[in-house]
């Protein structure tokens, strides 16, 4: 295996048959040793999160593949904590998009003048760009056509895919008695198509039960054991 791209969370090789193996590691995103799924930066390792966050990946991935929405998922070997999935082409330099059930994290950081904090948000949708240099800067949908990273149309199906697939998320959360605050997904291009891409774990989304957040490793025994 060619190692090709090391992140924060994984590290992706290319194999032999065109598609890609993902190794998940124990770290997490996080500011000062807090975990925060919306954060740029390598926060602190957390013993058996990359195991876990295969596992809740799978499920999840299954679950959606169900409802017929196209992933790049192929299969995951849970024992070494790698996924193997299908090439994908990203959006420009990558985009993350953000589905928000609740104002938490940066979005009250940002509008906390006219948010309260952990007021309800009819599934609002943001996208960023993934640039550490530039924390990861909000964009419109013009400006994403103006910059050749994604068309109007493309962005239209883009919202539409990922409130859906969120509320797929949020319903086999609120099924084990958890609310879906946010989640970030990532998307690319398979084939022609759009594809669901990356991860679908704890590490990023924020889960709460009784008021309380809910932690990556506690998410994942909530939910498969």
């Amino acid at each position: 295996m060619k190692l090709i791209y090391t992140g924060k969370t994984k590290d992706v090789y290319a194999l032999d048959n065109q598609n890609c193996l993902l190794k998940f590691k124990d770290d997490v995103t996080g500011t000062d040793g807090v975990f925060d799924p919306g954060a740029n930066t390598v926060g602190l390792s957390i013993a058996g999160m990359g195991l876990g966050g295969l596992r809740l990946t799978e499920f999840f991935f299954n679950k959606i593949n169900r409802a017929g929405f196209l992933t790049h998922f192929i299969s995951a070997n849970v024992n070494n904590a790698e996924m193997t999935v299908r090439k994908a082409k990203i959006f420009g330099k990558g985009v993350e998009v953000i589905c928000r059930y609740r104002a938490v994290g940066s979005f009250i950081r940002r509008y906390g003048a006219y948010a309260a904090e952990g007021q309800k948000l009819d599934g609002l949708v943001e996208v960023t760009l993934k640039d550490d240099d530039r924390e990861d800067p909000l964009i419109t949908k013009d400006a994403l056509d103006m910059l050749g990273i994604i068309s109007v149309d493309e962005y239209e199906k883009l919202k539409t895919l990922t409130k859906q697939i969120s509320g797929i998320i949020k319903d086999a959360l609120f099924e084990k008695g958890l609310e879906l605050y946010d989640i970030k997904l990532e998307f690319g291009r398979v084939g022609d198509d759009i594809a669901l891409i990356d991860e679908v774990s704890g590490g990023n989304m924020r889960v709460y039960k009784d008021s309380k957040i809910v932690d990556p490793l506690e998410l994942v025994k909530i939910m498969l054991d």
